[in-house]
């Protein structure tokens, strides 16, 4: 029977950042985009079957029979974690395995501009991180509650489904909450915490209607709330939670978006060529005077020309970030301007490099 911690402590000790379990092929692992073929024999349904009941047991295996949908995070022997999304295809058992780190890192090693120092000096309102699957939000959510967490002492409480990052108490006390485990879901964990005296109230994902206007409440009585949405920049994630509502009930959330949101931070991961490893390239809108008259005015198409015209403030659009990472020797020219908003233009403001760039073709090739 295959072992799913061994497959896991390879996938670790090659430097993975997923493992994928399809029934039929050998194990496969992503590392700095590229899929690579574990040396491994292919997985039967029997094998995979068994490697989530040994990871969750039989009463969550039961749940998992009934909705074909899990997730979970499991621990190997070392120490390390993931975040698992056990699931059904073609009537086989398939998983997909996330690395999670076990340093919480510091804001400048992400490389995360330089304003979300001042984000975690705030004392209340609603800062967003956005991003598509895999772009690094959690990272960077983590490190920022670990900044607090060294630099206040602050009550603060997670909700997470699952939970990714351990965080230790330092000068902070911090609660870290499981969705389904330790609450039923984020709607149900929202409504109570608000009597639990927090300071700092960090949601995972505003995934519904009823967990976004929980989490929008908590702002606007007085906490400071982190949260995450799968959109890719500011306009789109502000549209994205006022399209949540009602029409009915639009105009009111604008006002009240408008009077708690303090900034959104959209990251894109980038395949670094100077080194291995991903760099992040960064929109930021921070919520000025202009940006909560755009907002409760509903003129969001003008959020990108005050993000464009507010570089002194710390805003910087997803192509400046771009452009100059590119500049700072960190990321590929073709890549950087095939995911730019505007690649026309981003080909004739980048500089050509001497030097011959590392080659971004996937490869399949066995570990």
């Amino acid at each position: 029977m295959m072992n799913i911690k061994h497959i896991l402590a390879n996938a670790i000790e090659y430097g993975a950042s997923d493992v994928h379990i399809n029934v039929g092929m050998a194990p496969v692992l992503r590392k700095n985009t590229e899929l690579v073929d574990m040396e491994f024999p292919p997985i039967s349904n029997e094998d995979a079957r068994e490697m989530v009941l040994s990871m969750v047991g039989p009463d969550m295996f039961k749940k998992f029979q009934e909705k074909c949908d899990l997730d979970f995070s499991t621990t190997i022997d070392d120490g390390h974690r993931f975040r698992v999304n056990a699931h059904v295809q073609r009537d086989t058992i398939a998983m997909s395995f996330r690395v999670i780190p076990n340093k919480v890192f510091d804001v400048d090693e992400l490389h995360l501009p330089p304003i979300v120092h001042d984000l975690i000096d705030l004392p209340r309102g609603l800062v967003l991180v956005t991003g598509h699957t895999g772009s690094g939000k959690s990272t960077s959510l983590a490190a920022m509650i670990g900044s607090i967490n060294k630099k206040y002492g602050k009550r603060i409480i997670t909700l997470e489904d699952p939970i990714e990052y351990l965080l230790e108490n330092h000068r902070s006390m911090i609660e870290q909450r499981e969705i389904g485990s330790d609450c039923p879901s984020f709607a149900s964990g929202l409504k109570h915490v608000l009597r639990q005296d927090p300071d700092i109230i960090m949601v995972g994902e505003m995934r519904d209607l009823e967990t976004t206007s929980f989490t929008i409440t908590a702002a606007e009585t007085g906490h400071l709330v982190f949260s995450t949405l799968h959109t890719i920049n500011a306009s789109q994630t502000i549209e994205r939670i006022i399209d949540i509502y009602p029409a009915s009930q639009q105009n009111q959330i604008r006002a009240m978006l408008a009077g708690t949101l303090q900034a959104v931070i959209s990251q894109t991961l980038f395949k670094r060529i100077d080194k291995p490893g991903m760099v992040p390239c960064i929109e930021i809108l921070l919520c000025t005077s202009a940006t909560r008259n755009c907002i409760r005015e509903n003129r969001v198409y003008e959020i990108p020309n005050i993000i464009e015209t507010s570089r002194r403030l710390g805003m910087q659009s997803l192509d400046n970030s771009i452009a100059d990472t590119y500049n700072k020797g960190y990321i590929d020219r073709e890549e950087a301007i095939a995911r730019s908003t505007n690649p026309g233009k981003m080909d004739k403001i980048l500089p050509a490099r001497q030097q011959l760039e590392v080659s971004r073709k996937p490869s399949l090739l066995k570990v």
